[in-house]
């Protein structure tokens, strides 16, 4: 598996504006989540704790799923989810704040959900190869490639975006899927009190999910035991107070970001001084991470 990753940034970005009949759509499959987020990449419970242990709770933001046909269902706000004995299942991932940024050869930066590690001007991951680089980001696309499944880099591809998929021949030390019998407690949760959502299923869909939001299923899934549906309530409130008060860089910068943005995939006229000035202040000088470059 070869890929060139230079000026594309396909995987982390929603590309969906610059090229809405060659990109993908999380809402394929037997169970489409709630939410419109682009690309959403899980995490395993390690992980989300490790997120959490650095200060980056306010980083991550729950999915929830529409039901498959013969699923398990609960109802929260008079909507049915899918989910395991009652228990709305849910995924954790990073979340996408809008950005000013140019993949895939774009000539101007455009304002494009992106993955809050992605920084705007390399087009690089901030914690690539670090302790928290994902393990789903890390083996991407591998599990496409094994199961003959379209990747984002052939997405670009046909996009005009040049070659990206060098080597299509996937790797041969493969993890787990993230999804799959193996996943519950480890990449796929269970909620244990749905009657604590009221309102959830509204703020998913409209993108309006509130820090006490976020923090209570970042809790649960800390709280997880891997392999089954129980969860350690002392963990899972210890993890959720945490989340609750996280104010990192990256939270900050989400805030700031969207706050500036204009429509989904409209120019960022912003100028060259003015856009790095900003990336700048939000993000390399409020603690980000740097990126090597591409040389």
């Amino acid at each position: 598996m070869e890929l060139r990753c230079e000026d594309c940034a396909g995987c982390c970005v929603d590309w969906r504006a610059l090229a809405p009949d060659a990109a993908g759509s999380d809402r394929a499959g037997d169970r489409p989540p709630l939410d419109d987020v682009y690309g959403l990449a899980p995490l395993t419970r390690d992980e989300v704790a490790a997120f959490l242990e650095d200060g980056l709770g306010d980083a991550l933001v729950p999915r929830l799923f529409e039901p498959a046909e013969r699923d398990a269902t609960a109802s929260i706000d008079g909507v049915e989810v899918a989910a395991a004995d009652d228990r709305p299942v849910f995924v954790i991932g990073l979340r996408k704040p809008p950005k000013p940024v140019a993949p895939i050869g774009t000539d101007e930066p455009r304002w494009l959900d992106a993955c809050v590690f992605l920084d705007p001007t390399t087009l690089q991951c901030r914690i690539h190869g670090g302790d928290l680089y994902p393990r789903t980001c890390s083996t991407y696309p591998g599990h496409n490639l094994e199961l003959d499944a379209e990747t984002e880099c052939e997405r670009v591809e046909d996009a005009g975006g040049g070659d990206r998929l060098l080597d299509d021949e996937p790797p041969t030390d493969l993890p787990a899927p993230a999804f799959g019998p193996q996943a519950l407690g480890t990449t796929v949760f269970a909620y244990p009190d749905p009657d604590d959502l009221d309102g959830v299923v509204d703020r998913i869909r409209t993108d309006s999910l509130t820090a006490d939001d976020r923090a209570r299923f970042v809790g649960a899934a800390v709280g997880s035991r891997p392999g089954s549906l129980s969860v350690d309530r002392d963990r899972m409130a210890g993890a959720r107070e945490r989340a609750r008060e996280a104010d990192s860089w990256a939270g900050r910068a989400i805030r700031a970001w969207t706050e500036r943005a204009a429509g989904d995939g409209d120019p960022a006229s912003l100028g060259v001084d003015s856009r790095n000035r900003l990336i700048r202040e939000l993000e390399d000088d409020a603690g980000a991470p740097g990126t090597p470059g591409w040389d």
